[in-house]
């Protein structure tokens, strides 16, 4: 029985699977499923299908101990794209302005270097990764904890489109299905294995973000956790994180040393005396984030 009648089955039913269940109703169901029509009526809605038992199939989320039965993807990038470097980038929908700020920098400065980023299309810290990355004319990866026909959430319909442009909409759920909340941390799975390492910008106690980092974390991955202020609820899951051993990222180059990559030389300005003073002071103070690194002013 394919993978696909099992995605087909699971998005019929409204559940979740990913080994074929063995009552009667599933062999009744698989027997009069018509995959060649299913994939032709895939193929004219724009959907491409990447079975587990594909040879495309991206080896690190094969490597899961409950990989999905396959991807069904949407845009411009073959399905190669997920087999390249990638790193995750997760954090909190409700994040701080810094936490939006540090997305948007690491998601340019990761991509303008070669990597992929994946994340998933929530808003706050998921929206500004991809952001960054489109800014860099580099290579993002939305996953949906829903049906692959939906752009969810419906706010970033416009960011979703440019990332189809020239990077992939992955789920491992079939059109028409709904958004649901116990669908996202399986989401979040896809999200851990498609990426070599995973970077938490922001993130409460108990927030899905976490739910990444420690599925990464069970799969040996890479994870790195920004650090934040411990006054901040924001920061509180984040900190747990160092607590527990995973590595502080305080620059972009810190994931990229990893991969063996070197961030891309930032553009030289020529700046006059009044405005070398102004750039020290931003340096030495609270505040924003400037490409290279961040920076604070009050």
């Amino acid at each position: 029985m394919s993978e696909l009648a099992l995605a087909a089955f699971a998005a019929e039913t409204g559940s979740h699977l990913v080994h074929m269940p063995r009552d009667r109703r599933f062999r009744v169901f698989a027997r009069g499923f018509d995959e060649t029509g299913y994939l032709t009526r895939l193929r004219e809605s724009g959907v491409r299908w990447v079975a587990r038992s594909a040879s495309h199939f991206p080896p690190l989320l094969h490597a899961i101990h409950d990989p999905p039965a396959g991807l069904f993807v949407r845009g411009a990038a073959g399905p190669d794209l997920l087999r390249r470097a990638t790193v995750a980038v997760v954090g909190a929908r409700s994040c701080s302005p810094y936490g939006a700020q540090v997305a948007r920098m690491l998601g340019r400065e990761l991509a303008g270097a070669g990597l992929v980023v994946v994340s998933g299309l929530a808003r706050g810290v998921d929206g500004e990764a991809h952001r960054g990355a489109l800014e860099a004319g580099g290579t993002t990866v939305a996953v949906l904890g829903c049906g692959i026909d939906r752009d969810y959430p419906a706010a970033h319909r416009e960011l979703a489109s440019r990332i189809r442009a020239s990077g992939l909409i992955v789920s491992e759920y079939a059109p028409g299905v709904e958004p649901a909340p116990w669908r996202f941390p399986a989401r979040n799975r896809i999200i851990a294995g498609l990426s070599a390492a995973a970077v938490v910008v922001e993130a409460r106690d108990r927030s899905g973000a976490l739910i990444t980092a420690d599925l990464a974390l069970e799969e040996g991955r890479e994870v790195f956790a920004v650090p934040g202020e411990i006054t901040s609820a924001l920061s509180s899951g984040t900190n747990d994180l160092l607590k527990l051993g995973a590595s502080p990222l305080t620059a972009s180059t810190d994931v990229l040393d990893i991969f063996g990559l070197t961030a891309p030389a930032n553009e030289s300005v020529s700046l006059g005396p009044s405005a070398e003073i102004v750039l020290a002071r931003l340096r030495d103070s609270p505040g924003a984030v400037a490409g290279g690194g961040v920076y604070r002013a009050n």
